[in-house]
């Protein structure tokens, strides 16, 4: 969730017990968007331009929707991740991938998760199953109060991207795909 300055203010952490979280976001009477939905993430690029710079630009697809989101370079502000994060819903995910690629930009990372987002307090918390795991996200401007309340410690919250995760995870597992989708 973005905050009005359009920044993406986000902790998050890995190895959790997703069906314990839920019970805690129970508890803590937080709203459940809906179910859980399937996402798949390509990022963009050409020649590294934006990668090696800090930057993302991702196209996303999940339950019928399609999005474009630009991030900017990460600074760490306490435990929290803080970037610049710009969106917008996109038609149709081929025609935006076609565009893009006739711009020189290609498909150079790919990954997929299962997502359940709730809210409490104006921050979204993503419960997020991927092929390495299970993961909490906390994002909004209380972020990191509401991953406390949750019983999460923000010293020991993962500051790495899904990208970064998976590529020291292939440095691990030589055997697995190249790209962290589900087999």
């Amino acid at each position: 969730m973005r905050s009005r300055d359009n920044f993406e203010r986000e902790i998050k952490f890995p190895h959790v017990e997703l069906d314990k979280l839920r019970g805690r976001l129970i508890e803590l009477e937080a709203e459940r968007a809906g179910p859980s939905a399937f996402e798949d993430n390509w990022i963009l690029d050409r020649g590294e331009e934006l990668l090696s710079a800090g930057r993302i630009l991702r196209l996303r697809t999940d339950g019928g929707r399609a999005r474009l989101t630009f991030k900017g370079p990460m600074h760490i502000e306490g435990n929290v991740k803080v970037r610049e994060e710009r969106e917008i819903e996109v038609g149709s995910a081929e025609e935006a991938r076609a565009l893009f690629e006739n711009l020189g930009y290609n498909v150079v990372r790919r990954y997929q998760k299962m997502r359940e987002e709730w809210h409490l307090g104006g921050v979204t918390i993503a419960l997020d199953h991927t092929p390495i795991g299970d993961f909490a996200e906390f994002e909004g401007d209380g972020a990191e109060t509401v991953a406390k309340r949750c019983g999460f410690d923000p010293d020991k919250a993962e500051r790495r991207s899904y990208l970064r995760l998976y590529e020291d995870y292939l440095k691990k597992h030589p055997d697995a795909p190249p790209e962290m989708v589900f087999r």
